[in-house]
């Protein structure tokens, strides 16, 4: 089969982008052809034996994936949205795929052609791939709904559970444990979290989380690299994107783990990089709400001329209050701020795409590649094209 010729058609009929990789690079994709544009998405495939899957790097925008099995090919489904596409969703998407801004008016006008369809509907096509592609079929119950009978028994067994729990004194007890585990990632301070770690202050009582061990670990550490970024991580500053991106990451490769012992390694080092992380972008405590708006806008907006008019308007302050307050508090002014924010999304790019330094540079709109290159060695020690040969090879 044509695989390019049914991604072709297949959007044709729908109108839902679908793209074609084969490992981790894309050979077609819907809005490329339309827009002209090329994404730097960063697709880590998860295993083909759980094939279709779904993935959602941002709340509002979903994908799926569907192997074709037998081959290094997938099918990426998406984006597809159940609620309105809205400025913010727009940027959202061409931050996290790294569009320049020239080509927003294109992308745009393509995301808001896209039907509306919801989380069911969604599943119905990628069962409707898996079943033409690798003749095989799945019902959407079978994707991610239960049935009334299942929940029943679940809610049964639970109430079991619980009753045997309290009759036997066996209760979770892991909850303040977590909570000053997930203070040190707040705060990022890696040595408070390392000697906390160490100090094996009593062991937790975990729940079954599983039928097997090996299950039962990885479900664990889904569960706790979840509750380090949305409890530790993005309340002490770490962008919302890239801790998401990192939660995907860990989980991914927890996924391809076949011992309890490289598990628990993992989430070991797993929530450590998390603290690491939150150290770079720490938010000292008493920081008022009107300069962390200012730095989350900074951090979302890295591929736009930003100016100070642009981020004062947004804590609806005058461009001299901004300046001076965001100096006061955070030390550094908000001109070097930018640049930091910009040679963090660099890093980024340099590793995980193939986009040459002119576009790197274009993208986050830098005034030049020489200056981009000076500030970015100046910063790390490495030029660009160094930093990205040693990070692509790690």
């Amino acid at each position: 089969m044509n695989y390019v010729s049914f991604c072709r058609m297949y959007f044709s009929v729908t109108h839902i982008p679908v793209s074609l990789m084969k490992k981790n690079e894309a050979i077609y994709s819907s809005i490329g052809e339309v827009c002209s544009v090329k994404a730097a998405r960063y697709w880590e495939m998860a295993p083909i034996d759980d094939t279709p899957n779904f993935y959602r790097y941002s709340p509002d925008i979903e994908y799926g994936v569907v192997h074709i099995l037998g081959t290094d090919y997938a099918i990426v489904l998406g984006p597809a949205f159940s609620v309105p596409v809205t400025s913010e969703i727009i940027r959202t998407y061409m931050h996290e795929n790294a569009i320049a801004l020239e080509y927003q008016e294109a992308v745009a006008e393509f995301l808001c052609t896209i039907p509306r369809i919801t989380y069911q509907q969604f599943s119905r096509h990628l069962a409707l791939i898996h079943l033409c592609l690798n003749q095989k079929e799945i019902s959407v119950q079978d994707l991610f709904q239960q049935d009334n009978e299942h929940v029943r028994k679940r809610e049964e067994q639970n109430v079991n559970e619980i009753a045997n729990n309290i009759e036997n004194n066996n209760l979770h007890d892991s909850y303040y444990f977590e909570q000053e585990l997930y203070q040190a990632v707040k705060e990022g301070n890696p040595v408070k979290l390392d000697h906390f770690l160490n100090t094996n202050k009593f062991q937790s009582i975990e729940g079954k989380m599983a039928n097997t061990p090996l299950r039962h670990a990885k479900n664990l550490f889904i569960a706790t690299t979840t509750k380090v970024g949305m409890l530790g991580a993005i309340p002490g500053g770490l962008d919302i994107e890239k801790t998401y991106q990192l939660m995907d990451l860990y989980i991914q490769e927890c996924e391809r783990l076949q011992t309890i012992s490289d598990v628990k390694s993992l989430q070991y080092s797993m929530i450590q990089d998390f603290c690491h992380h939150t150290a770079n972008t720490h938010i000292p405590e008493g920081i008022s709400s009107e300069i962390y708006n200012c730095m989350s806008y900074i951090r979302c907006h890295t591929n736009e001329n930003l100016s100070i008019e642009d981020i004062a308007k947004q804590i609806h302050r005058s461009s001299s209050y901004t300046m001076k307050h965001f100096k006061e508090e955070l030390g550094i002014n908000i001109g070097a701020y930018i640049v930091r924010c910009k040679l963090e999304d660099a890093k980024g790019l340099l590793t995980y795409s193939d986009k040459s330094l002119t576009e790197i540079s274009n993208y986050l709109c830098f005034s030049s590649q020489s200056y981009f290159q000076n500030v970015f060695k100046k910063k790390y020690g490495l030029t660009p094209l160094q930093y990205r040969k040693k990070t692509q090879h790690i």
